[in-house]
């Protein structure tokens, strides 16, 4: 049994916007049948969705993830850039030197995110979403390995990560030092059972191998998260389990050339 990766959501003071923002960033398709909670649709293989929640909570300190953008070449990563501060990011200094060559940025509610320049090697094989970084420990990217059912693809120096066998974004973790948790976070995954397993069945499996109930676990209500379950990871960090895919959810992602 594994869970399914259904959606990185993304609370935001004005959901429209930010998903406009990045729909234009990532070059993926809006799907605004929900104008309180659009989503994004991967054109490429990352396999899941970028969903956008209303929130009226302020951003308080450093967000745990953040995206990773790759490059072509030096060309691509300019164009990125100027493309996203055009689109109402900025550059943000948060102590980079320029000998590393990544371009920070943040988007318009201020999450921050990184241009990547070309010839990485740890993302010559990725897409243009090369990866989504995260801060937190070796035994978190254990945690979410055994989770999805995603090998590790690096794990030294107490630095993790993972990708699907399908390709996509690796989902990384830094080690310590730790960002502080400062209250929710705003952005975390929605997962769901895979195949025909029942949440009851994921949920227990989850508690095993290392989640714990978040505030209690409640159970939200809502169109398309009916009898949410929400955890924490071994750090603290919470998703949230999905009764059921919704019928949007069910659908297949095809895996294709990656674009960007």
């Amino acid at each position: 049994m594994t869970s399914h990766l259904v959606a990185l959501s993304i609370e935001a003071s004005d959901p429209a916007r930010l998903a406009r923002f990045w729909s234009a960033v990532l070059g993926w398709a809006l799907n605004e049948h929900d104008h309180e909670t659009p989503e994004l649709r991967p054109n490429d293989d990352t396999g899941f969705r970028i969903r956008f929640l209303p929130s009226n909570e302020q951003k308080t300190g450093p967000n745990q993830m953040h995206f990773d953008l790759t490059s072509r070449s030096m060309e691509h990563q300019q164009e990125t850039v100027a493309r996203a501060v055009r689109l109402g990011g900025q550059h943000i200094d948060i102590g980079q030197r320029p000998e590393e060559g990544h371009v920070v940025l943040a988007d318009p509610e201020g999450n921050k995110f990184c241009v990547i320049p070309p010839g990485n090697n740890f993302l010559a094989d990725c897409g243009f979403l090369g990866a989504l970084a995260c801060g937190g420990t070796q035994q978190v990217g254990y945690f979410w390995s055994e989770a999805l059912g995603w090998p590790l693809v690096w794990d030294q120096d107490q630095e993790t990560a993972i990708r699907s066998p399908h390709g996509g974004p690796k989902i990384t973790w830094g080690g310590p030092p730790l960002n502080p948790k400062l209250g929710r976070n705003r952005l975390h995954f929605d997962v769901a059972p895979a195949d025909d397993t029942d949440q009851q069945a994921e949920l227990e499996r989850l508690l095993a191998v290392g989640a714990t109930l978040f505030d209690g676990g409640e159970r939200d209500g809502g169109e398309h998260d009916v009898g949410r379950v929400t955890l924490a990871d071994p750090d603290g960090n919470e998703f949230c389990l999905l009764a059921r895919r919704s019928p949007r959810d069910g659908e297949p992602v095809r895996f294709g050339p990656a674009s960007g």
